[in-house]
């Protein structure tokens, strides 16, 4: 029977979600407890959101400071927390300037904007396709739908921005077969999450990047999911040896906060003047508290290595269930950025997990992902895949 709270949830939030019966009141590290006491692990963390786990003191505590001191004025003056996490982005990134927004969608309009902008400043009108990837995601404002690669999530939607071109992610082929003289920018996510944790080959990145100089276009990597340590670098580019014009980040920037940006270099980032993007609550004091925390936690070396060392070791947990079960397809991942392709519907699975006390997710159909906190034990890890053992056997 659904709670009080689930009742009213269905008479006056729209119904935009399917959502599991539980409603969550608490939370710890990487644990949840439900209205009624029920304890859970979670290898969800808000979809890559909760990357330091769900109320980490330290963020806790930057937050608790930071509302009592000053909450919001706006962009028309200076805040300290801002800047001050504006400064340590730039510090740890190619980038030279920084746009705050409030989420991923907002952060890849604003990137769509810049490279749009920049590219009739320097080669005037005409120029302002952007090629991005089939099957990407990349959110649900009007452009950024009609960035997404995905023909579902314009279903209803149409007529969809112009200016839109799909290739087959991992194929440097395909892009430059695309490339005209109306093209702009190319825009890609290094690793596609909503499409699956699809993991490109070696040198797809690099081989973009080159592409890009020649013909002079732009390179936004949108990192929204894959950002903020999930793969075991602060960026996920960082692994490739090459480095965008643009990027954007959101999700897990503030722990759970809602926060997105968008980073330039200097000579992109000038096509931004007053008056051409805003953003009322961009870089707000409370929630630019809570980030410079948390990337200053996440940005430590040992901390890194570590997602690096539990994502190793979630792989090759899963990888023995590949081989114990026939309708296990593929265990790829890279991180803590975990996914396991199955020949069967994985909804069940996630019904069945969610049972047992375990928070997983399944995209695309059949692929369970997994994106825990970073700070997930090997305890835990273990604790998952004997609950997946479980249900595989249910299922064989």
């Amino acid at each position: 029977m659904r709670s009080p709270i689930q009742q009213l949830a269905d008479s006056v939030i729209c119904n935009t979600y399917v959502r599991e019966e539980v409603t969550f009141v608490r939370g710890s590290g990487c644990r949840l407890w439900d209205e009624k006491g029920n304890e859970y692990r979670d290898f969800v963390a808000g979809i890559a959101v909760c990357n330091l786990g769900h109320c980490p003191e330290n963020v806790a505590k930057a937050i608790c400071d930071q509302a009592r001191k000053l909450v919001h004025v706006s962009n028309l003056y200076y805040t300290e927390p801002q800047v001050e996490l504006a400064a340590e982005l730039v510090k740890r990134s190619f980038a030279d300037r920084v746009f705050f927004c409030n989420s991923g969608a907002e952060a890849n309009e604003a990137a769509i904007k810049l490279a749009r902008k920049y590219s009739r400043d320097r080669f005037g009108p005409g120029r302002f396709h952007v090629i991005t990837m089939k099957n990407s995601f990349h959110g649900r404002t009007l452009a950024t739908l009609s960035a997404t690669g995905q023909e579902k999530v314009h279903k209803g939607f149409e007529p969809l921005v112009d200016g839109f071109v799909y290739v087959d992610f991992d194929s440097i082929e395909a892009v430059e077969a695309a490339v005209t003289d109306k093209t702009c920018a190319v825009m890609v996510e290094p690793i596609q999450g909503e499409g699956g944790v699809r993991i490109p080959s070696p040198g797809y990145l690099k081989g973009l990047r080159e592409l890009c100089n020649e013909k002079k276009l732009l390179l936004i990597f949108d990192e929204v999911q894959v950002g903020m340590g999930r793969t075991g670098s602060l960026f996920a580019y960082e692994q490739e040896e090459v480095e965008p014009d643009i990027m954007t980040l959101a999700k897990a920037l503030a722990n759970g906060l809602p926060m997105g940006a968008m980073l330039a270099r200097e000579d992109v980032a000038s096509s931004f003047g007053p008056g051409s993007h805003a953003s009322t609550f961009g870089g707000t004091p409370l929630v630019a508290a809570a980030a410079l925390e948390t990337v200053r936690t996440i940005a430590q070396r040992t901390f890194l290595d570590r997602v690096k060392t539990m994502g190793r070791y979630f792989l090759d947990k899963l990888k023995k269930l590949e081989q114990k079960y026939t309708f296990v397809k593929d265990v790829r991942g890279r991180g803590l950025m975990v996914a396991m392709e199955l020949d069967i519907p994985g909804a069940p699975i996630v019904k069945s997990c969610l049972e047992k006390g375990a928070l997983i997710n399944c995209v695309q159909e059949k692929i369970l992902r997994f994106t825990p906190p970073l700070i997930v034990e090997r305890e835990e890890i273990d604790w998952l895949v004997e609950i997946l053992d479980g249900v595989f056997k249910e299922q064989a």
